[in-house]
């Protein structure tokens, strides 16, 4: 082929995605305040994405809009409590999702001060999962919940609390009953090790699950306007949750538009992306990616938004 009637143009009349005035990092000195650090980087991409959702979490907050923070359960076992406690204390997050297995991490830091058993060396002895105290308390706590018109959130919440456990003050799920805010827990019947232990009752888990997913429905309906939902390390199962919630709240009326969504994770899969930060954005919504490791940055996260309200 012959090159020779190739047509070009000037440089000067290109759009370009990214130029030094708008968009490029600020130089980084010791002593910088973590809202001075966020300023400083690149107007692009990731930390676009991370500065948007801090911007929309402290604008929620000011407009009194809900901030739902859905979290799987390795966002809990890395020990992210503390931060989340002080997100919590400062009123900016209003609502708290946890699959099963973090509310089953939550219990065990609160009861032992630890959690996450090596699951290969026990697996083959028959041991995985039961250890009688997570089994048996949790399952038993869920009873009287259930009882008394509690969810499962809730029921466990109280628990920590009432029993006086160790380390309840390392506990997410005792922070928000103390709070007086929601806490709810979406379990799949079969994925955790408390529904391996003969305490358990097919039932009562339904009955505080289901519970805690009109609770979350509420909580979904309240959104539109302003509010942000950061689903955090759940790949499956709490996207799929906020999306039915989402649709039974417009069903019932509530127009949820105008709001915020963002998935932070280590590596992003499908459903969040669809069910998260795609689906429910469709109309006047905004829905971010942001990828890494929960224990960097969530904190960063968290230092963010505190920083700037």
């Amino acid at each position: 082929m012959d090159f020779s009637g190739v047509t070009t143009y000037p440089i000067s009349t290109r759009k370009n995605k990214m130029n030094v005035q708008d968009d490029f990092a600020q130089p980084v000195r010791a002593g910088m305040t973590v809202s001075e650090l966020l300023a400083a980087m690149p107007n692009q991409l990731g930390s676009q994405s991370l500065n948007r959702v801090i911007d929309a979490v402290v604008a929620a907050r000011k407009k009194g809009k809900p901030v739902v923070m859905a979290m799987g359960g390795h966002v809990i076992k890395c020990g992210l409590q503390p931060v989340l406690k002080a997100l919590i204390e400062a009123d900016v997050i209003t609502a708290v999702a946890l699959n099963g297995a973090g509310s089953i991490h939550d219990f065990e830091i609160a009861l032992i001060g630890a959690t996450s058993e090596d699951v290969g060396a026990a697996l083959h002895a028959g041991n995985f999962g039961m250890a009688e105290e997570t089994g048996g308390e949790i399952n038993a706590a869920l009873k009287s919940g259930v009882a008394a018109g509690l969810g499962h959130g809730e029921a466990l919440g109280r628990m920590i609390l009432e029993r006086k456990l160790p380390f309840r003050e390392q506990s997410l799920m005792a922070a928000c009953v103390e709070k007086g805010i929601p806490v709810t827990v979406h379990v799949a019947i079969g994925t955790d090790i408390t529904h391996q232990h003969p305490s358990a009752d097919g039932a009562v888990l339904g009955a505080a699950s289901f519970t805690d997913f009109r609770i979350f429905t509420s909580v979904v309906s309240e959104l539109g306007d302003g509010g942000v939902y950061l689903n955090i390390g759940s790949a499956v199962l709490l996207p799929e949750v906020f999306l039915k919630a989402l649709s039974i709240a417009q069903n019932l009326g509530y127009h949820v538009d105008h709001f915020t969504t963002a998935n932070f994770d280590m590596q992003q899969h499908y459903r969040p992306l669809t069910n998260v930060v795609k689906r429910p954005t469709s109309g006047k919504s905004r829905g971010y990616t942001v990828t890494g490791h929960h224990e960097i940055m969530i904190p960063l996260l968290a230092a963010g938004i505190l920083d700037k309200i």
